[in-house]
């Protein structure tokens, strides 16, 4: 399985670079055609006026290896416009069924969920099953390669938080995650969603600066 996600995995980038390149490669090889073409018309036109049959050979040949390139070039474009289609096809089903190995994986945990939903116990036999289930999906968040984000203690960083709300303290220097209302999570080093948290302000910039024409500013400055 390894090896064959693997090789899928490559197949995306081929595509890409084929959408990048196609259409010069292509206009290229449409540019050598109208050329061969020119050039076989000109020695069709430049036949007839050689007069000698030695320039009448010379002629001939020239048109047949003309035709014959012209054909190579007729193959090649057809072959690299069925590959292109193919190419496109195969990117588009990976992107159809990229999620089929997570999907197999998160359906043996609703198994679970309807198992503790129907199984006949106390609250507390209820509740370890909850935390059995709920151990079963972080380990499988962490063997696809989600991480939680870092929140409580940490600086506020609004590229990772998302701060809901706020308080004032004597005890902090710069804004800083003093509770997590909901996680959050990166996908590797990509941020699936920020944490919601609340932060801790140090008290003597709690106060904004009154605007111009406006009143004195009764929240803090934007985190």
């Amino acid at each position: 399985m390894a090896e064959d996600t693997r090789n899928a995995s490559d197949t995306p980038e081929l595509a890409l670079d084929l959408d990048e390149q196609s259409p010069d490669l292509e206009a290229a090889m449409r540019d050598a055609m109208a050329a061969v073409e020119e050039v076989e018309m000109g020695s069709r036109t430049e036949a007839p006026a050689a007069g000698a049959g030695t320039a009448a050979g010379e002629a001939g040949r020239q048109q047949q290896e003309t035709a014959e390139v012209r054909d190579r070039l007729v193959r090649t474009l057809a072959d690299f416009d069925n590959f292109r289609k193919r190419s496109e096809r195969e990117r588009q089903e990976l992107k159809r069924y990229a999620l089929l190995e997570p999907m197999r994986e998160i359906l043996t945990v609703a198994d679970n969920l309807e198992l503790a939903l129907s199984a006949q116990g106390s609250a507390e036999d209820l509740k370890r099953g909850v935390e059995m289930i709920h151990r079963q999906m972080q380990e499988l968040l962490r063997r696809f390669g989600v991480a939680e984000v870092p929140a409580i203690g940490q600086p506020f960083d609004p590229t990772l938080h998302e701060a809901v709300a706020r308080e004032e303290s004597a005890e902090t220097k710069t804004p800083t995650v003093v509770a997590e209302l909901r996680k959050g999570y990166k996908l590797h080093d990509r941020l699936l969603r920020p944490a919601m948290v609340k932060v801790a302000v140090p008290a003597e910039t709690a106060a904004a600066p009154a605007a111009p024409g406006g009143n004195s500013g009764e929240e803090g400055p934007a985190l």
